[in-house]
């Protein structure tokens, strides 16, 4: 049952990845252009967890549907990415809990990685991995949110994308 969640969820990540395309170095153009939105977590509780995506990590709700599915598409502040969060009773929800963080995580970019780890500590994270630096200068530190979901929070010695 473990081996098929990580095989179901590396599918999901890599359709993402695919769908996600790589940059041709054409500016200006929108045909043919494929933009990745967003990301979809199976969860237990979507309209808990969005609230606290929204009131600890400034993110908004973008759309929300009805039980059973609870569905919430929620949005970075600036509206970049959208993390899907609903509940398919069907399906078991990945026990995200005791997964290593390094199969599955959500990565943000902070300016202060020591303050927010010790904000989000004090609104019900826990720390999966502490503070570290990488040999190319990257800090980061991975958490956990109230359902054990890994959230990452870095920041880059040298930007890999906008921020």
């Amino acid at each position: 049952m473990r081996d098929t969640m990580v095989v179901r969820l590396a599918w999901v990540m890599g359709v993402a990845v695919m769908a996600a395309g790589c940059n041709d170095g054409r500016t200006g153009s929108h045909v043919g252009r494929v933009r990745l939105e967003h990301v979809a977590l199976n969860v237990a509780d979507p309209a808990g967890m969005a609230q606290w995506y929204c009131e600890n990590l400034g993110m908004k709700v973008m759309r929300e549907g009805p039980p059973p599915a609870n569905m919430r598409f929620i949005a970075d502040a600036d509206e970049n990415m959208m993390l899907e969060l609903y509940n398919n009773p069907p399906d078991a929800v990945p026990d995200y809990g005791n997964m290593d963080p390094l199969l599955l995580h959500i990565a943000f970019m902070v300016d202060d990685v020591e303050a927010t780890k010790a904000r989000l500590l004090t609104a019900g994270a826990t720390l999966a991995r502490d503070i570290e630096e990488t040999p190319a200068g990257d800090k980061l530190v991975i958490l956990r949110d109230p359902w054990g979901v890994p959230i990452q929070f870095l920041t880059r010695a040298e930007p890999m994308v906008g921020f």
